[in-house]
């Protein structure tokens, strides 16, 4: 069996030595591959998820989610953050069943969960929802609807596109109490690596579902300022200088700011320099290069030899092919996290209220 990075490698060294590309082609060129995961990779906690599960049942699901993520993304670009982080959220709380996007009249769903502050994208889902019962009523559930869209989120991101297997049910319950565990922006290393083992989730899918992640999106003032006001050591100085002219003391503490300060709403590895110059800007990335195990893991993605122009190129193609394959193995993996399928669940006809 061919493993996944050595298939996209094998493709991108042809065309490389086919064509002559600049690297921002090339980089885009690995971001469009499009690699099917159908045999590589197994799902021993999620059996009953299958790949084209809405194959006969509803034809046009997944091309549907996407048209209306592209809509959304094509207005906004900020909303690709935004349903990445929604999928995040709604898998680190009784697993990815949906359970994120009811709403109930007294605010003790999750949504109201301190971790979920500022979680957002829900209109994007219902109006694919919508689309959806309208030509395949009670059929596709709103947990694979969110599992979608954080795909193709990443795609119009100009990141890599991934299999995404469905079946998934919708869970019956939302208690904020149950989110109370979520990752948090403060976190040590230790407690980021127990809350991801907890999901069975290794160090290095932390590196890129946290960190790596963060690649396209934003972070309010809120979240950074406690850093600046303790002048977090692993800050560079003239970053810290950077961040708090946007975020000053006693200042607007719901401004935004980039996660990925160079590039903002393109998936690539620049978080990664980010976070290994000090230009990290929440805690929970900044961390992890403290780590001996993570600080080797992003180092791994930065192994390209820069001191040579000519080989520039091909070798920083071979690390966003190793970026892009490695995050699409951990995106799928942490969308099996304690999946309900069969009767565990149902499928809403509205993805903010259970039937």
């Amino acid at each position: 069996m061919i493993n996944i990075k050595q298939k996209m490698s094998r493709g991108v060294r042809e065309s490389i030595s086919k064509h002559s590309f600049s690297s921002r082609m090339i980089i885009i060129g690995i971001f469009l591959v499009l690699f099917s995961a159908h045999d590589l990779f197994s799902f021993s906690e999620a059996q009953q998820l299958q790949f084209g599960f809405y194959s006969e049942t509803c034809p046009s699901a997944e091309s549907i989610v996407g048209d209306v993520v592209k809509q959304a993304v094509t207005k906004d670009p900020g909303n690709a953050a935004v349903l990445l982080r929604l999928h995040f959220h709604d898998c680190f709380v009784e697993g990815c069943d949906g359970s994120i996007l009811i709403k109930h009249e007294v605010n003790d769903d999750e949504r109201f969960a301190p971790g979920n502050a500022g979680v957002g994208g829900f209109d994007v889902i219902d109006n694919a929802k919508s689309e959806l019962e309208r030509l395949c009523p009670g059929v596709v559930s709103c947990a694979d609807i969110v599992a979608l869209a954080a795909r193709n989120a990443v795609v119009v991101a100009k990141g890599p596109f991934y299999e995404v297997p469905t079946g998934r049910r919708d869970g019956l319950t939302s208690d904020k109490s149950n989110a109370a565990n979520l990752p948090d922006v403060e976190d040590s290393i230790s407690i980021l690596k127990s809350k991801f083992r907890e999901k069975g989730l290794s160090d290095k899918d932390l590196v890129l579902l946290s960190a790596g992640a963060h690649t396209i999106g934003t972070t309010a003032c809120f979240f950074i300022m406690s850093r600046l006001d303790a002048q977090d050591s692993t800050i560079s100085p003239q970053f810290f200088q950077v961040l708090r002219s946007k975020c000053p003391k006693g200042g607007d503490v719901n401004v935004r700011i980039p996660l990925d300060w160079e590039s903002q709403f393109v998936f690539d590895e620049q978080i990664f320099r980010n976070i290994r110059d000090g230009k990290g800007v929440i805690k929970s990335d900044s961390v992890l290069y403290q780590d001996n195990d993570m600080k080797n893991i992003i180092e791994s993605y930065l192994a390209s030899n820069e001191s040579s122009e000519a080989n520039f190129a091909a070798d920083f193609a071979e690390a966003m092919v190793k970026i892009a394959a490695d995050f699409a193995e951990a995106m799928v993996k942490m969308g099996a996290i304690g999946v309900k399928t069969g009767v565990k669940g149902e499928v809403r006809r509205i993805c903010n209220a259970t039937n």
